[in-house]
């Protein structure tokens, strides 16, 4: 019985790797911040940033992300602080971002569409002190100032806007827009303009100082903070960076869409290409088409880093032949399983490469991608496959009964990873990290098998998660919401295969009041949830499927034909 060991894989990558990219690469000791540090030094004049017109240099933005650093140290932010940061992709993320690494703080991801129940659990469960905000969401947070946040910075968009599109947009949203009353500790945040240094970055040990909390739903339960320490995120980057071709190593363009608050993002289209060198092109939403494909068309990024639901949205946009997007070379999708028709189409329209990759936030949260390489693809490429472990990265296949075993190669079991972008653990969930983490490997809860090259294929997942338009969704999260409605007699919240966004929320319900109907239990949640944790599909049923212990059957309700 032949099966896969950290030995073997290490041999058998040696061979499926394409020539530039080396099994074992060397990740320096640095932070996050002296990252940054470094590119300003070596690619100073650079632009790393274009957001609609605005280009901010490697230089201006080392000096902005000091200059921020300094104020939110008056502000007494300390090592090991936690700040919120509530931003989509605009300028001030990637400035909060680095300033507060610089001072040893640790980013807590929020996602700009959460209500304030959400961000109400977010921000108590970490411990943040500070929330970094949009003013168009501040509303949001306002519930919860004083008592459970205190301090709330507010960032305005139009800061980073040229006069012209900062005065239209000034107008368009005035409207929408509330007065924010600033005080001691609710900070209107402007574009820094004196460049004075500050204090010196905080000593950093990157192995062990915590850098990035990112919620997720781990393997069961309630969202759960992944903590990612510097070492972690810095070991990401240069995996990835190992695995681009050699022209598009350091210096290229990013299209960058795809949410940073979403740790893929974060990843792909933030820290790696600012590692690099390379521009990004910051596209605020990314279900605004027309923008990308406006930027596409003039900007001519080379990268793309997206989700199924970009790239299919892309490719029925209306009339979409008439559009030049040859230019963007590099496609990687990930955040949930690429189609293999959708696949193939988008290459033959844009002529890039697109390939799957594979990750969770558990991994900061790249694991595996498929070779990148523009000659011969199908020597390369399995379809299906999440591709090949990164570099510096183990992965085994063991039983589902005992979670120790490796299974014959080929076989379906759990896939476990070991490698130096593995997460720390879960803020504050001990008894969970001794399930997950075992000597160094951890559980991602997904069912996988490995093939004699090294391809690994996710089969299914053992977690009770749904993953639509690439955001993860925990089905007790909107059943507990459902269940607040007083005509709800029993709920159960599954994931249904759909062509666009990978799947749906559907919502089976058992009424207690023949009145409830589906515009109700969707208003109920719209309240509640975020908008695409919202079920797009609702059915009513007598009664549902029980397992012999009394639980809801969710496996039958997903084996039905939905």
């Amino acid at each position: 019985m032949e099966t896969i060991n950290e030995q073997t894989l290490d041999d058998i990558l040696k061979e499926s790797y394409p020539p530039w990219v080396h099994r074992h690469i060397d990740i320096p000791d640095i932070s996050v911040y002296q990252a940054l540090v470094n590119s300003s030094i070596k690619y100073s004049g650079n632009t790393a940033i274009d957001f609609m017109g605005t280009k901010i240099s490697y230089k201006t933005l080392k000096d902005e992300v000091d200059a921020l650093a300094a104020n939110l140290n008056g502000l007494g932010l300390k090592k090991g602080d936690k700040v919120a940061v509530m931003l989509p992709n605009i300028p001030q993320y990637v400035t909060y971002f680095f300033a507060v690494l610089k001072l040893g703080g640790v980013v807590v991801q929020v996602n700009p569409l959460y209500t304030t129940r959400e961000l109400e659990y977010e921000i108590k469960d970490s411990g943040s002190s500070i929330l970094v905000i949009m003013d168009e969401f501040v509303e949001k947070a306002m519930p919860l100032y004083p008592s459970i946040m205190g301090k709330i910075i507010v960032v305005r968009v139009k800061d980073y806007l040229p006069p012209v599109i900062s005065n239209i947009y000034s107008l368009s949203t005035m409207k929408k827009r509330k007065k924010i009353l600033e005080s001691e500790n609710i900070i209107i945040s402007k574009r820094p303009r004196d460049m004075s240094e500050g204090e010196k970055a905080v000593d950093i040990d990157p192995e062990h100082d915590a850098a990035l909390i990112q919620y997720t739903g781990g393997t069961t339960g309630e969202p759960k903070g992944a903590v990612l320490s510097h070492k972690n995120l810095i070991s990401n980057a240069y995996q990835i960076i190992e695995s681009l071709p050699d022209k598009y190593k350091e210096n290229t363009t990013y299209l960058s869409a795809i949410p940073f608050f979403h740790v893929y993002g974060m990843m792909t289209a933030m820290l790696t290409p600012i590692i690099q060198g390379s521009t990004i092109i910051l596209a605020p939403d990314p279900r605004n088409i027309k923008m990308i494909l406006s930027i596409l068309e003039k900007k001519k990024p080379t990268a793309f880093p997206g989700i199924p639901t970009m790239y299919h949205s892309l490719l029925n946009y209306k009339n979409i032949e008439k559009y030049n997007l040859k230019n963007v070379k590099i496609c990687i999708s990930g955040a949930s399983s690429l189609p293999v028709e959708l696949q193939k189409q988008f290459e033959e329209l844009t002529g890039s490469i697109l390939v799957e990759g594979y990750g969770l936030s558990e991994c900061s949260p790249v694991a595996n991608i498929t070779p990148l390489v523009e000659e011969d693809r199908e020597k390369w490429r399995r379809f299906g496959s999440v591709g090949l472990p990164a570099p510096n990265t183990y992965e085994r296949v063991v039983s589902l009964e005992d979670g120790r075993s490796d299974v014959p190669t080929g076989e379906q079991g759990e896939l476990l990873i070991k490698g130096p972008q593995v997460m720390m653990g879960y803020w504050n969930r001990p008894e969970e990290n001794k399930k997950v983490l075992e000597n160094g490997w951890l559980h991602t809860g997904d069912i996988a098998r490995i093939d004699k090259d090294g391809y690994v294929y996710i089969v299914d997942r053992k977690k009770d998660l749904i993953i639509a338009g690439g955001y993860n969704i925990y089905p007790r999260e909107v059943e507990d919401v459902i269940y607040e409605n007083p005509k709800v007699s029993q709920c159960a919240v599954i994931g249904v295969p759909d062509e666009h966004r990978g799947e749906n929320v559907k919502a089976i319900i058992v009424k207690k009041d023949d009145t409830l109907n589906e515009e109700e239990i969707v208003n109920f949640c719209r309240d509640r949830l975020a908008v695409y944790k919202i079920p797009k599909i609702v059915e009513f049923r007598e009664s549902l499927p029980l397992t012999l212990v009394g639980k809801i059957d969710k496996k039958q309700l997903r084996n039905e034909k939905n």
